[in-house]
């Protein structure tokens, strides 16, 4: 808007100047258009040498007789009658038809004067050696264009000004429901399935575009419940299946000894059952079946020691970092423990040596960290691990044994209780970042006002 007001500005400022300096061309050929006529009308006359005394002039017009030696023969009653208006080289350019432009003063005025010549025979006389010289003052014409370029310099800048806050106030208003659309758009999050977009009460293109992309979001709302609820159905079904093929094996394991073959199928069973139970929590949660709104008050650093006990004995160690102050946390305690466990389990597939838990009360939230000592996750595709079913080409891949949807389940469910997930890497210390990756898990502390907030909003 304001480069089309800025283009409105400029060419209204080159019009009016281009208006001023037509008005005064044409004021000025007038003049000119004028004095030749009666220049040709004193040509007559002169040729019947019958030279009236004083010449006839019309207005401000000034007459002179030239003979060919330059000197007045004959002149008007306001015309001087001894010095010719033109010199000898200005009065050959005239009479080639140009107009010159002398000093007032030469006719006892003030401005400038435009002079016109025509060649005359007078009888007795060489062809064309006298000259009827006419002058007529240009100060009016002068005047005029000076006063209105000067008012279009003042009216422009003002009518530019008014032009702009009229365009501000109309696009603005017609822009308004477009403005309202767009925070509508922003404000839906994917969470409910119920956001859609304001629709504007005046029936216009703007009604019909929003009435258009809510029933779009109607049908990727429908698509996207298709494909959750195949996902959950298949997922569902796979479940007996696969228990029954994981009490068969571990029957088969006691009753006939343990192979590596019903090791290998047995692990893989175990795989595939935890695939399935992520998929079904990803429904859940597609779905809204978790609900923010039974979120609990959770001492953290008590839950962080329960989950740290169930990894005791493993390939690598566990251990939480004592909280030195209350951390307790408002958020649905399943959930909760479920993105830790999450996290623990991560962390343990790829430490080297050791997974270090650790909480602290920061401002409105509470600041869970698991860290391990593993190969970590390079700065551009720590966002991208939170999709499901990321696979990077390192050391964290497939082969540790993860369902490839552990760091989804954290985000989603972190994102529907109020708290954030991000991944980063551990703090520098004497100069060197220890190797690893650190996950930050924010979750809203009790009393804070963001609990009542996002319950509000999920209700």
């Amino acid at each position: 808007m304001l480069i089309g007001l800025a283009g409105s500005g400029v060419a209204l400022l080159v019009g009016s100047l281009v208006l001023a300096t037509v008005l005064g061309v044409a004021g000025r050929r007038s003049l000119d258009e004028a004095a030749t006529n009666t220049a040709r009308d004193i040509s007559l006359v002169v040729a019947r040498d019958d030279i009236p005394d004083p010449l006839p002039a019309s207005g401000a017009q000034s007459v002179q007789v030239l003979d060919a030696s330059g000197k007045v023969v004959a002149a008007s009653a306001n015309a001087d009658r001894l010095t010719a208006l033109l010199r000898p080289d200005e009065v050959r350019r005239a009479r080639t038809g140009e107009t010159v432009g002398v000093p007032g003063a030469r006719a006892g005025e003030s401005g400038r004067l435009r002079v016109v010549a025509l060649p005359v025979t007078r009888a007795g006389e060489r062809r064309d050696s006298s000259t009827v010289v006419v002058a007529v003052q240009s100060d009016d014409v002068e005047h005029a264009q000076h006063i209105l370029r000067t008012t279009l310099l003042v009216v422009a800048p003002l009518l530019l000004l008014v032009m702009g806050l009229v365009a501000w106030w109309v696009i603005g208003r017609a822009l308004r429901p477009v403005e309202r659309l767009r925070a509508g758009a922003a404000s839906i999050s994917g969470q409910g399935r119920s956001e859609r977009l304001p629709v504007p009460a005046q029936s216009d293109e703007i009604q019909a575009l929003a009435v258009t992309l809510n029933d779009m979001l109607d049908r990727l709302t429908h698509a996207r419940e298709r494909q959750r609820d195949l996902v959950a159905d298949a997922a569902h079904e796979l479940r007996s299946p696969l228990a029954s093929m994981r009490t068969q094996l571990e029957v088969e394991q006691r009753v006939g000894g343990r192979t590596e073959l019903t090791d290998g199928v047995l692990a893989d069973v175990g795989r595939l059952h935890d695939l399935v139970e992520d998929l079904l929590l990803l429904a859940r949660v597609d779905s809204d079946k978790v609900d923010p709104s039974k979120a609990e008050v959770i001492d953290v650093p008590t839950l962080l020691a329960d989950v740290s006990r169930s990894y005791a004995g493993g390939r690598v160690a566990v251990r939480v970092v004592p909280s030195t102050a209350a951390a307790v946390a408002v958020a649905p305690p399943i959930e909760l423990r479920r993105v830790v466990t999450n996290l623990v389990d991560n962390a343990v597939r790829h430490a080297s040596q050791e997974v270090v838990l650790s909480c602290a009360a920061e401002d409105e939230d509470v600041l869970l960290v698991v860290g391990d000592d593993g190969p970590g996750i390079a700065a551009p595709d720590r966002e991208r691990v939170f999709e499901r079913f990321t696979r990077l080409d390192t050391a964290r891949d497939r082969d540790a044994g993860g369902t490839g949807l552990g760091l989804a389940i954290v985000r989603e469910l972190t994102d529907r209780f109020g708290g954030a997930a991000r991944l980063t890497e551990h703090p520098t210390v004497q100069g060197r970042t220890p190797p690893g990756l650190r996950v930050e898990v924010r979750v809203p502390r009790e009393g804070s006002p963001r609990v009542h907030h996002h319950v509000a909003d999920d209700i």
